[in-house]
């Protein structure tokens, strides 16, 4: 399994920001983002920000009870012509939390996972800045392009957070949804080693690094499958060998819309 290192993390972060700002400022501030459709692109970008800004202070001042979470968000500049500016600096100022004297420190875990919580918030942000630069490309009608690692790591995030005892606590209608009795998918990249093996249980669903057989396979680039498993693009765009039924059920009932 393809792990992502600290730096490539941040890396990306910053990169991926700059991309998003690049396609919002394209796109306009009361453009509609149809993949997240009750958001303006203004939203979309004040979302980002302010997400980034709250993770890094969390990180910052080490903070693990969840009663001390910031409670104060960033302010998004009324002039679109500052979000380039704006979002380099939230990005920025995330990705140096993010520091490799921070990976181990004490911080809250919301996902409740084996994870530090630097790792989960960094994993977190990331999403955010991928996901949803996504998001600003469609509402530009540009092309996204993610790095099949990074696109890995993320799907890896993806099923860890779907499989976490708080996803059960605070998504308990998925969570219940993706219960089963040991229906089989597994989702196989063509541009990288990875692959993700995912069970349904009574007791809920696991998942598993690694591929084998499966009552439905879905295969395409990393990227492609990152975008639909979060529902940026149709299960139609990739390839799907057996229940095709039970991969549709799985996206429609993971709740990633616009979060």
């Amino acid at each position: 399994m393809t792990e992502l290192n600290a730096d490539r993390a941040r890396r990306a972060i910053v990169e991926h920001t700059r991309r998003l700002a690049e396609a919002a400022v394209a796109a306009g501030p009361a453009a509609a983002v149809p993949t997240a459709p009750e958001w303006t692109v203004a939203e979309l970008v004040e979302h980002v920000g302010q997400t980034q800004n709250w993770v890094a202070e969390i990180i910052e001042r080490r903070i693990t009870d969840p009663t001390q979470l910031p409670t104060e968000m960033a302010v998004l500049p009324a002039d679109p012509g500052e979000w380039t500016g704006w979002l380099s600096k939230s990005a920025q100022r995330a990705a140096d939390a993010c520091s490799d004297d921070a990976m181990d420190a004490p911080v809250f875990n919301a996902a409740g996972d084996g994870r530090t919580g630097t790792q989960f918030w960094m994993a977190g942000v990331l999403n955010e800045s991928v996901v949803h630069g996504a998001d600003a490309d469609n509402a530009a009608g540009r092309t996204t392009e993610v790095d099949a690692d990074v696109a890995a790591a993320l799907i890896s995030n993806h099923f860890a957070m779907l499989t976490s005892p708080t996803w059960r606590m605070l998504r308990s209608e998925s969570a219940d949804a993706l219960r089963g009795a040991g229906q089989t998918l597994q989702f196989a990249p063509t541009d990288s080693p990875d692959g993700w093996f995912v069970e349904r249980q009574p007791d809920g669903a696991t998942w598993q690094p690694g591929t084998r057989p499966a009552d439905v396979t879905v295969t395409g680039p990393a990227a492609t499958l990152l975008l639909t498993l979060t529902r940026r693009l149709p299960l139609a765009g990739v390839d799907v060998t057996g229940n095709a039924d039970l991969a549709q059920h799985w996206i429609d009932n993971t709740a990633h819309v616009a979060d």
